[in-house]
């Protein structure tokens, strides 16, 4: 059997009481027509096939296309973000940039060449390589100031 992974960005948003702004954006309907309170069911979605609840989540893939995702579903499959420093965000780009191909690298060259990095990026990048890596395949946040 040969399975093949196809990644793809994934932008969601979640349906609650404060987003009720979707509702509109995504032509979300209820079946009784009635008014919108924050604990009835959501309904449904001219956008997308299903049935949505308060704390769902819509997704909206990179052809524009909508699914809903259960919340209980998300949590269970989809982790958050690793968070990683500005310094080593910056470091990261600067490994996966095109146009400087001196220094365009892959994952483990990135790791191989922290000697260009400076002391921060390398000892964070050195006690966090699990992090960094999934950052480099994933996507990351970028750490709030302190």
């Amino acid at each position: 059997m040969i399975k093949v992974y196809l990644k793809q960005p994934v932008y969601v948003e979640r349906i609650d009481e404060l987003g009720t702004g979707l509702i509109d954006k995504y032509e979300i309907y209820s079946l009784s027509g009635g008014m919108w309170h924050p604990h009835d069911e959501v309904g449904h979605s001219m956008l997308c096939s299903g049935h949505l609840e308060w704390g769902d989540w819509i997704a909206t893939g990179a052809n524009g296309s909508h699914w809903i995702i259960p919340n209980a579903l998300y949590e269970q499959q989809y982790g958050e973000l690793p968070v990683i420093p500005k310094a080593v965000a910056d470091y990261m780009k600067d490994c996966k940039n095109p146009t400087n191909s001196a220094f365009h690298s892959t994952l483990y060259e990135a790791f191989d060449e922290l000697f260009a990095a400076s002391q921060d990026v390398e000892h964070w990048i050195e006690h966090n390589s699990d992090v960094f890596a999934r950052a480099w395949l994933d996507g990351y946040q970028v750490e709030e100031d302190k």
